[in-house]
This record gives structure tokens, sequence and C-alpha cells, in this order.
């Protein structure tokens, strides 16, 4: 086979098992679209958030964090669990005594992260406009910047994911070892709360961190600009948001390729 039908064989396989495993579909590809479904009806009756001169409501609000969580849901917590239970069951060993090289055998897990991420954010951003009722922008040059945002921020996640595989010692203890993680990050990076209104230390945590940049992100593109003011700073900082997911980038690259392997260095 050619590297092509290889690395498009091993994307269709990764889809087809993401899929057949029910608490990967709920936690991970479901979630989003649970929790704004549950934050829209829950404050349905509640004014709406106000920013200067403009307001939204509760919908629109959550919708932009959802869409960023979506990411660290389907690339960071999914690959993170998968890859070290397939270390921890000896799926890797066994594939590295094939001819699969191991780069279709990333190909294959980042290609099923950007496939279901679409459709899950297609998904989520549809309901949210049928459903609930939101606006969504109709600037060309908001979406070009979403599209900016969701490949850096699929790219981020993804390795990360990789990166963080090492770290559970068995397969068991890999969604008690990453989901917290994930979860934490979500709360103090602006996806269920209103960023500005954490301590001002935890900001700066989160600020360490790549979801609170594609949170802001996102809201950049979802939220009308009078939003920005809500920001720290007053602005949107999406050039220093970029800088800070492209560092992420690069440092969980460099992670995987000095921790990866086929099985634990320790088994």
């Amino acid at each position: 086979m050619s590297a092509a039908a290889v690395n498009t064989a091993r994307i269709t396989y990764e889809i087809r098992s993401y899929f057949r495993a029910p608490d990967a579909v709920f936690f991970t590809f479901l979630f989003p679209i649970i929790m704004l479904a549950l934050f829209s009806v829950a404050f349905s009756s509640a004014p709406d958030i106000r920013a200067g001169t403009a307001s939204v409501d509760y919908a629109t609000y959550y919708l932009p964090g959802l869409v960023a969580t979506g990411f660290l849901l389907s690339g960071t917590q999914s690959l993170g669990v998968d890859i070290a239970t397939e270390r921890s069951d000896g799926t890797l060993k066994r594939l590295g005594g094939t001819p699969l090289p191991v780069l279709s055998y990333f190909i294959g897990k980042i290609g099923m992260v950007l496939v279901t991420t679409i459709i899950q954010t297609a998904l989520l951003i549809g309901i949210a406009s049928i459903v609930f009722g939101v606006d969504l922008p109709t600037d060309p040059v908001k979406w070009a910047r979403f599209a900016g945002i969701m490949l850096l921020g699929i790219a981020t996640a993804c390795v990360l994911g990789i990166a963080i595989s090492a770290l559970p010692r068995e397969g068991r203890r890999a969604t008690a070892t990453i989901v917290p993680v994930v979860l934490v990050l979500q709360f103090i990076s602006g996806v269920y709360l209103p960023f500005t209104q954490l301590p001002t230390w935890l900001q700066n945590v989160a600020s360490v961190f790549p979801l609170r940049w594609m949170a802001s992100g996102m809201r950049s593109v979802f939220l009308p600009d009078a939003f920005a003011s809500a920001e720290p700073g007053g602005t949107w900082q999406l050039g220093l948001g970029t800088l800070v997911l492209v560092a992420w980038l690069v440092l969980g690259t460099v992670a995987c390729m000095l921790t990866f392997r086929w099985n634990r260095k320790d088994s």
C-alpha cells in the first residue's frame, strides 16, 4: 500500500473505533452540545448578559467557550486516554511489530480528531442557531479567524494529548489522570464563568494554558465587539493568544518526540 492509502486506512479505522466507544462519544463528542442545551434551558428566563452597549442571551454567551472546549476534549482528553489505554493493553506494542510507520499512527489519530471535531463543531453551532436562536456572524473576516483558531487549537490539543498520554502508569488510570486536568482548565479558562470575575492570580495561571486563549479567540468571533471590554486589558489579545498556542504546539511536539514509544520503557 502507498503511504497515502495507509494513512487513509488508519484515519478511517480510528473514526470507526471512536464512534463505537459510547463513553468517548458521550464525554467528548456530545458533551459540549449537552452543556449548551443545559445552560440555555436553565437560564432561558434570565436577563441577557450585557457588556457596554451590547447584550446577548446565555446560549450565545456560552457557545464560544464550548466550541473551544470541544477542541480540548477531542484532542487532549480523547487522545490522551486512548493512547494511554492502547499502550497499557499492548496494542501499541503489537503495532510496533508491524510495518506501520509511527507517522501513520499519528496521522490516523490526528485525522480522527480533525474529522470528529469538525462534525462536532458544526452540530454545536447548528443547534445553537436553529434550536436556541443564536445569531451567527456574517462578517467573512470573523469566519476566517474562526477557521484559523480552530485549526491551530486542534493541532495544539492533539500534540498535548499525545504528550500527556505518557503520564498514566496504567490504562485504567488514564481517565482519572487526564480528565480532572481538562475539567479544571474549563472552569478557570472562562468557559463556564466570566474570566474577569476570577481572582487575578487564577487568571494568570489560566493564561499560561491554551484553553483560555482558544475560548477568548472564539468569543471574538461569536460575541459583539463590545464584549472585548470584558476581557483582561479590554481587548481580545488575539496576537498574544496566537503566540501562546504556537508555543504550546512547539512544546507539545517536542514532548511527543521525547516521550512517545510503542511500549512503556519500564514495562
